[in-house]
């Protein structure tokens, strides 16, 4: 023991040496020289690279710096993240070819057309983003000394890489994470470096810095495209289609370094053979490379490339090639593991390592690359050709801007559609012309359009490092119709505009409008916001030839705040504001509920507050807070774990608790919220916090499990893929909807895509109105589940609710909410939220 520890006391002081004596020599090749003018991060930013975590704002200190100092460096800026740091692009190249910038990018894309142009002259384009992951820093910071180099760096071979080559450099792909990161490293750092994994400095409080300010894993967003960072990437991609794209991250302490190829059967099938060849053959560039610096490294294990979300393998689908890299992390700046010493230097080293032998593998692959990225797109026509789909007509009838989202992201993702020419049935399906769009298959990103509308539920792996479903349509819960004709094709959209919403007369009598528009929940939020009075319909009606459904919300002109003038054009402006038509209607005299009766229940102001921090899953609760900041426009508290027991929940009409632990709240913190809830409180709990509600009493759960599953003939080396297999990593489902119960008001179709990521099974309450929304007996839509899983997920409920005391307890096992782009079950919420009373 004493030898162990004089052993790392001498540790310990080596490495506080070697920092104190760290230069950019340590990462830099040594055989070539390096212009005296272009100025080094440690004269911008005050530090060695690697001696200190770089904070976002030194860093995009030192490339706008460095912009200004190389002409080989254009730079700009492409937007704000929700905290309002710039989203950074470098633009690098011969200065020759930077003059002609615009006219190489133009070249670029026409070969990408014409199918038959030559490529063997053509630069090739290389994106190299970095950090994406915000508490994975050494991407970030490699970036420094990469920059450098690629400013500074002199000689024919440099020089010829850089004519041959257009580099698009994304320093920071999640600024506000690396900026919290950042912080939380450098503020815990000691003068005598601490290599103890127990030390607070690799320990960070929650959420952590993984993620963006709302909590988002944005190395899922590439195909979604719901964030700024995001949008701003997708933009710069489809602009260039650049021909390779890497993703620098980070993976535990433990690990060496990664790069693909990944698991050769996770490849999704959209995905060319070659594409994977490629791939590979670059490999041997990255092997090399480490060979050369004596790294450890690793392919072909963990990681794999089937959700196209992701960095590495959203390019695959686009013609490009895109390669993931992992490095085992330090967390901090030094740390103990399996492989030594782990120090911050050194990660970045391996990062820095690695985009220098990925330009290096893309010039001397140049003709081989580029070629690829053009037969790409051959091959996508010649299918799109054959294809007996030639066209995808999606819509809702009654939701034009549920609709509209979807069209926006296939206009980010430069996906051709049209008008609909006017309105028509299609396999019993209602599609209204503006609330509906008709995509054409016979186009460029035909692959692309088969990746965001296919339905899979056969693999040749049942393993996923992450979603095996992702169904655009089935997430937005769309009406969709595959045709083998164009008849329906109406005008070209070029240019997606935002609807208009609109209020039809003026009325002293009451306005209604329906509750089936996506932003429903937003008017009526700003409605009660403003101390009006409104009351929602429970059951279907119909006033002066027009038929409303179970949700509609009533607001009635008298004993209102405003006077009648002032009402109508308060109401106008949500109109607008929210894309709906409010009607004005003159009589309460209705065919079904009349307007006065007592079927229209009274609606009340929420305060909602969510239950955040230590214990509880943050994607969850980061999706939930994003909902209500970002498009509701609704106030939401978010309450600690740290300071709940504290804190008075009198003032709450609603409150949320995400997926947590069980030890989440102590005690107290759990009688606090049952004396709450008896006295009238609404408490809705999604996925693992079911157990939590069950062992708490909160809720009586009847949980459907299968104890049969037992390992025959699985040999001890198979024993994790055995239980991997029987993970439900993220697959769509359909439930069908009793559309009368208030959990379901402004659904107009009685079945409803979920989207699961938990194997969290109830069994169905013997009272058939108690079951509102159960899976069918049939329910698998897309995306992998094992045998044994579908068949307890057959006819259980996601969905359950039962009174305690004055007030209601509200669970969902699934996640309504899933990464922003699950539009199509975010009223299941608002819902909870605003109609429990009636429940």
């Amino acid at each position: 023991m004493k030898k162990r520890l004089l052993l790392l006391i001498f540790v310990v002081f080596q490495y506080t040496q070697a920092q104190q004596k760290l230069d950019l020599n340590y990462y830099l090749p040594q055989n070539i020289t390096y212009n005296q003018d272009i100025p080094k991060p440690i004269d911008v930013i005050g530090h060695e690279v690697g001696q200190w975590h770089v904070s976002h704002d030194k860093l995009q200190f030192y490339m706008q710096t460095l912009a200004k100092a190389s002409n080989r460096i254009s730079i700009e800026n492409r937007g704000e993240t929700y905290e309002g740091r710039p989203i950074l692009l470098l633009t690098v190249t011969s200065p020759k070819n930077l003059k002609n910038i615009e006219n190489i990018r133009q070249e670029h894309l026409s070969n990408t057309n014409n199918t038959n142009g030559k490529t063997e002259d053509k630069p090739i384009v290389v994106y190299q983003g970095f950090s994406i992951h915000g508490n994975e820093p050494s991407g970030a910071n490699a970036g420094l000394a990469y920059a450098y180099y690629l400013a500074a760096a002199q000689g024919p071979e440099i020089e010829k890489l850089l004519d041959n080559m257009v580099i698009l450099m994304d320093p920071a792909f999640n600024p506000d994470g690396i900026q919290r990161f950042a912080h939380w490293a450098n503020s815990n750092k000691s003068k005598n470096l601490n290599p103890d994994g127990n030390d607070r400095e690799y320990h960070e409080t929650w959420p952590n810095g993984r993620t963006n300010h709302y909590w988002f894993d944005m190395n899922r967003d590439w195909l979604p495209v719901q964030l700024p960072e995001s949008k701003a990437r997708i933009n710069t991609f489809h602009k260039w289609l650049p021909n390779i794209l890497t993703d620098h991250h980070e993976m535990g302490t433990n690990s060496t370094f990664f790069f693909q190829p990944g698991e050769p059967t996770r490849v999704h099938p959209l995905t060319p053979t070659l594409n994977q060849e490629l791939t590979a053959e670059i490999g041997t560039y990255h092997a090399k490379a480490f060979d050369k610096i004596g790294s450890l490294y690793y392919s072909e294990e963990n990681y794999d490339d089937y959700y196209y979300g992701k960095g590495s393998t959203f390019p695959d689908v686009n013609g490009s090639i895109g390669i993931l890299f992992e490095q085992g992390s330090s967390r901090g700046h030094v740390q103990e593991s399996e492989n030594g010493i782990l120090t911050f230097p050194f990660t970045i080293r391996n990062q820095f390592t690695a985009a220098l032998s990925t330009i290096e593998a893309a010039n001397n692959m140049r003709s081989k690359i580029l070629g690829y990225q053009q037969q790409f797109y051959k091959n996508a026509k010649a299918e799109a050709a054959k294809s007996k789909t030639k066209a995808i007509v999606f819509g809702d009838s009654k939701d034009a801007a549920k609709t509209w989202h979807l069209a926006d992201i296939l206009q980010r993702h430069k996906i051709k559609f049209n008008e609909l020419k006017s309105d028509v049935n299609l396999n019993g399906k209602k599609y209204k012309k503006g609330a509906s769009y008709v995509v054409p298959m016979n186009q460029k990103n035909y692959q692309l359009i088969n990746a965001m509308f296919e339905k899979r539920t056969t693999f040749t792996d049942s393993l996923f490092y992450d979603i095996s479903a992702w169904t655009f349509p089935l997430a937005f819960n769309l009406d969709y119709t595959e045709t083998t004709n164009l008849t329906n094709l109406g005008e070209e959209i070029n240019d997606l505009q935002p609807l208009q919403g609109a209020i039809t007369g003026e009325s002293s009598y009451a306005y209604l409008f329906e509750w089936n528009e996506y932003y429903s929940p937003k008017a009526l939020n700003t409605i009660l916001e403003a101390g009006l009075r409104a009351k929602v319909g429970k059951s279907p009606f119909s006033v002066e030839g027009k038929e409303y459904d179970y949700g509609t919300i009533m607001v009635p002109v008298q004993n209102q705040k405003y006077n009648k003038q002032q009402l109508h054009l308060f109401l106008q402006n949500v109109a607008k504001e929210n894309n709906l038509t409010i009607t004005a209607v003159g009589t309460g005299l209705t065919k079904g509920i009349d307007l006065g009766s007592n079927e229209f229940d009274p609606l009340k102001k929420q305060q909602v507050a969510l239950l955040v921090g230590s214990g509880v899953t943050y994607a969850d609760a980061g999706e939930i807070w994003h909902l209500f900041d970002q498009r509701y426009n609704m106030k939401i508290t978010k309450l600690d774990t740290d300071y709940f027991s504290r804190v008075d929940l009198s003032r709450y009409t609603t409150l949320i608790v995400p997926s947590i632990y069980a030890s989440a709240l102590d005690k107290s913190s759990v009688t606090k919220i049952k004396e709450w809830v008896k006295d009238g409180g609404t408490l809705i709990a999604y996925r693992n916090a079911a157990y939590w509600l069950n062992s708490n009493e909160l809720m009586k759960i009847d949980f459907k499990k299968d104890s049969s599953l037992v390992a025959k003939n699985i040999p001890f080396d198979k024993r994790r893929d055995f239980r991997g297999a029987q993970v439900t990593g993220g697959a769509i489902f359909e439930a069908k909807l009793d559309r009368s119960h208030p959990i379901n008001f402004g659904y107009k179709n009685d079945k409803l895509p979920l989207f699961r990521n938990t194997n969290i099974y109830i069994n169905p309450d013997k009272n058939s109105y108690n079951n509102p929304i159960q899976y069918t007996n049939n329910p698998l839509l897309s995306g992998y589940i094992s045998e044994e899983n579908l068949g307890i997920l057959k006819n259980s409920v996601p969905f359950k609710t039962q009174g305690y005391g004055k007030g209601r307890v509200i669970l969902f096992t699934d996640n309504t909410n899933f990464r922003a782009f699950w539009f199509g079950t975010n009223k299941l919420l608002m819902n909870a939220i605003y109609f429990s009373k009636m429940m």
